[in-house]
């Protein structure tokens, strides 16, 4: 039987397996949509079919699940004996699976509480680990969010992209902004602000943009109790690199996690990606 509070969240998060199933987490998938295929994250995509197709510039888009979709997922934790659902999913900003957690919520058999972390990746996977922890230990339903709406507050995560042009495509950032870092051959560093994913600075090189990276991420961390996540697409040895050197640098480092991002962060992306997510404890 399940506990009395249930957490869900979406693909997005990426947060291990293992993990997931430690935590008794739900993830809801996000679609890839490949030419005329439309395909789940994490079962039916790998991350290097999808580099592959963006490589060869082949159609590649995203879809938010459906409110159908949410509903036989809240069905079934119900029937399982949950009493409450904690819903935690990426940036309203960026996608519509937040809507439509939030129709389906509305037929749900038990409570749901539907939040909008803000977050995406790991940013997002922290919150909903916050979330199960409370709601492990017998915490409520409002309990669970408080923990999650307290960690994203305090969660930055920051990125690298050899280029602009896929989260142009997606329409992700501002064709502005896109054309001015092609114009002047810049590498782009990113941050997630406010839901949205923002132009922090632009930076001459790729090792400079990368050890700029690297420089935020401990700066961020500072001394207290973090726990950081180094998140990459098609780009294993530059991530493993980065995150040795932040685990010399972070003397409150809690819990690492390197991981490759899934297709649908991927297609908005492009290969080359590399991310750092610090999360206070």
């Amino acid at each position: 039987m399940s506990r009395h509070v249930a957490i869900v969240t979406d693909s997005t998060a990426y947060l291990p397996q293992p993990t997931m199933e430690r935590h008794d987490i739900t993830a809801v998938p996000l679609t890839v949509v490949l030419g005329d295929q439309a395909l789940e994250e994490g079962s039916e995509i790998s991350t290097r079919s999808l580099a592959q197709a963006l490589q060869k510039r082949r159609s590649v888009t995203t879809s938010r699940p459906s409110p159908q979709l949410f509903a036989e997922t809240y069905r079934r934790i119900a029937e399982s004996g949950a009493s409450g659902i904690v819903s935690l999913h990426l940036s309203a900003e960026l996608s519509g699976t937040y809507d439509a957690a939030v129709v389906a919520a509305r037929e749900a058999p038990v409570p749901v509480r539907v939040v909008d972390t803000g977050m995406v990746a790991m940013a997002l996977g922290f919150c909903a680990l916050a979330a199960a922890e409370v709601a492990e230990s017998g915490g409520t339903v409002d309990e669970a969010v408080t923990a999650a709406e307290k960690r994203a507050a305090g969660t930055s995560a920051y990125f690298y992209v050899d280029t602009l042009e896929y989260l142009r495509r997606g329409g992700r950032i501002g064709a502005a902004q896109a054309l001015l870092g092609s114009a002047l051959a810049v590498k782009p560093l990113l941050q997630l602000n406010g839901g949205r994913i923002d132009l922090l600075e632009k930076v001459r090189t790729a090792s400079k943009a990368i050890a700029r990276l690297e420089e935020l991420g401990a700066d961020r961390a500072g001394s207290a109790p973090v726990d950081i996540a180094v998140h990459h697409l098609a780009a294993p040895d530059r991530a493993t690199a980065l995150a040795d050197r932040l685990c010399s640098r972070v003397p409150g480092l809690a819990d690492l996690h390197v991981s490759e991002v899934g297709a649908v962060i991927g297609a908005h992306t492009g290969p080359g990606l590399l991310g750092v997510v610090v999360s206070p404890r």
